[in-house]
């Protein structure tokens, strides 16, 4: 841990809470104590200097060592053997010894994890013959099996290469692992790329897609226009090539691969054969030392409109690190803009031969709007679809949720019927769809807000963020669950990365709320009057950020502005008491430092804001 964070010191309060958390502060300080001790004696001469140790902090000097985990990552682009070494498990055999370890060292292999993807998938754009694009396709599915893409990659270059029994075995692992890991099929696109290897003609035949499943919009990433240097174009296919990849982590949109969107692009601009719902398209230019990249979306369904369009001003000396920037922020905003016109477009539809897809949609616009009266229709919807389709992950998904603001809102007590239908259905989204980001990350906060299982909700969130390291839901719900216990300062880290993701999100009014809370648990309670006043106005009927900022007004001693906040609360929310602030906060219940536990410093803060 020191080794991995040098030179910056760690608090002992830190490394006694991740290494014994469960013992008492007194009891891990001491172990924390007696450990550093048999670490000196071991380092024995050699190791002088090298860990210093103040009466709050323990630092590693790090100019007298070598750190692989640091230092392999910037060898693994030019060196194999580094990549492969990337590959394995970090600190495999230090499993279980602590259960705020083991969540700090899930975070440490999903860093490293999506290091080593970023590399894969890196050689993989720069391989040049068919041969090379195998292998390198094999190592990007050795760290992440879901990205079809590379699938249809690997089983292409197999067949350019001559080899046409190894195209068909890579379409068979393919289909394998899809049925056992994500218990789905590959798309139409990837079938048809395995039919065509039987004919004479090797390049896939592109057919119109006709929906059966009718569970999400088709979506293609057409090439961007370079503008200026033709030495962009490899630019605009990485561009292209990483949106997709990236888009493709969100389980309810159907990707058309790049590669087959490029190829219709050539043939006489006949991209409609890809029967596309939306298109995202754009251009590349570059100035100096910078790079500019302007995108749109464009919705293909009668009358064809661009719904959204942004630009980008990147500098242009690492063009890697541009194009992961600029495709997270991409996929990040354009996911939720795509739902919200689906849901306007399900809303206006007859209601003839409704699917789940379809009662999904519906529900999800309700569910941001907060209004009680179409909230209850949408709970209703929202069962119904998982009546009407009961294999349907996102549909439990999204009920799930659904009750987690219900409880939220006062709307419904959080009594065992409601705690265990909304595990329930949280629990069978995961089960129906193991590899879905949504599905665990709402999980995860049913287990943190609802049964305070603080633990287990960041491991959940963990294994999300590693699935799709670009859904705002995910960070923003582990940064809830890090201040649960304890951990602010990384939980505004965590917020502060769904911002930078999705600025304007739909569900906006709740994302930013949650800042509030480590904010008010750390005493910036200056910072939680200002922030709520933002976060209350742009939605007023939302109950969660009053309860902060009630708190907050209380330790500055505003009662005037306290009453007027208590006043628009209980209007909301008429049986909120202390009791009931206590009972549903999830909240560190142990004094750190010095300071109350967390929950006693909220509740104190809503006591001297009268709230009773």
């Amino acid at each position: 841990m020191l080794a991995l964070e040098a030179p910056a010191a760690i608090s002992r309060q830190r490394l006694a809470d991740l290494l014994w958390s469960r013992r008492g502060e007194e009891q891990s300080r001491g172990s924390l104590r007696q450990a550093l001790h048999e670490l000196q004696e071991c380092l024995g001469d050699w190791g002088k200097g090298l860990l210093t140790a103040t009466r709050e902090t323990v630092s590693l000097d790090t100019r007298a060592i070598w750190v692989d985990a640091r230092e392999v990552p910037g060898m693994a682009r030019d060196r194999v053997e580094a990549l492969n070494l990337l590959l394995s498990e970090f600190l495999s055999d230090l499993d279980g010894l602590d259960a705020a370890f083991d969540a700090w060292l899930q975070q440490q292999r999903r860093r490293l994890r999506e290091l080593a993807l970023d590399v894969a998938s890196a050689r993989l754009a720069a391989a040049t013959t068919p041969l090379a694009r195998a292998q390198e396709a094999r190592r990007v599915l050795t760290i992440d099996a879901a990205q079809e893409p590379v699938w249809r990659i690997l089983i292409r270059s197999e067949a350019e290469a001559g080899d046409r029994g190894a195209a068909f075995a890579a379409w068979e692992d393919c289909r394998r692992i899809f049925a056992e890991r994500f218990r789905s099929a590959p798309s139409p696109e990837t079938a048809a790329l395995a039919e065509s290897l039987r004919g004479e003609v090797p390049p896939p035949v592109l057919m119109p897609h006709r929906r059966s499943a009718g569970r999400g919009a088709r979506l293609g990433v057409m090439p961007f226009r370079v503008l200026g240097n033709e030495s962009d174009e490899e630019v605009s296919l990485g561009l292209a090539g990483e949106i997709t990849a990236s888009l493709a982590r969100f389980r309810w949109l159907v990707l058309v691969d790049s590669a087959s969107v490029a190829a219709a692009r050539r043939s006489e601009g006949q991209t409609e054969q890809l029967d596309l719902d939306f298109s995202l398209s754009g251009s590349i230019q570059r100035g100096g030392d910078r790079v500019r990249v302007t995108l749109q979306l464009t919705d293909h369904r009668p009358p064809e409109a661009v719904v959204w369009t942004e630009r980008f001003d990147r500098e242009a000396a690492d063009i890697l690190k541009l194009q992961d920037e600029i495709a997270a922020e991409v996929v990040a905003r354009v996911d939720p803009e795509i739902l919200l016109i689906e849901a306007n477009r399900a809303a206006a539809r007859p209601q003839v031969d409704i699917t789940a897809y379809d009662l999904l949609l519906r529900a999800i616009p309700a569910i941001y709007r907060l209004d009680r009266q179409a909230y209850e229709a949408a709970g209703a919807m929202l069962e119904e679809a998982t009546r009407l389709d009961p294999d349907y992950a996102p549909a439990f998904a999204w009920h799930a949720y659904w009750y987690l603001f219900l409880v939220g809102q006062g709307w419904a007590r959080a009594d065992e019927d409601v705690l265990a239908k909304s595990e329930e259905l949280a629990a069978r989204a995961v089960s129906l769809d193991p590899s879905d980001a949504h599905a665990l990350a709402i999980l995860g906060h049913v287990r943190a807000f609802l049964h305070h299982q603080i633990p287990e909700a960041v491991s959940l969130y963990e294994r999300a963020l590693a699935l799709n390291p670009n859904l705002p839901l995910a960070w923003v719900f582990s940064a809830l669950a890090l201040s649960y216990r304890g951990e602010h300062e990384e939980a505004l880290h965590r917020w502060e990365r769904y911002k930078r993701l999705a600025p304007f999100h739909p569900h906006a009014f709740f994302f930013d709320a949650t800042r509030l809370v480590p904010l008010l648990l750390l005493g910036r309670h200056e910072d939680v009057d200002s922030a709520a006043r933002q976060v209350t106005a742009l939605h007023t009927g939302f109950t969660f950020p009053y309860k902060v900022w009630l708190s907050a007004l209380g330790h500055l001693g505003r009662l005037n502005e306290a009453a007027k906040v208590r006043a628009k609360l209980l209007a909301m929310e008429a049986d909120f008491t202390l009791a009931k602030a206590r009972e549903r906060a999830p909240f560190n219940t142990v004094p750190r430092d010095g300071r109350p536990a967390d929950i006693e410093h909220y509740l104190a803060g809503l006591r001297k804001a009268g709230l009773t």
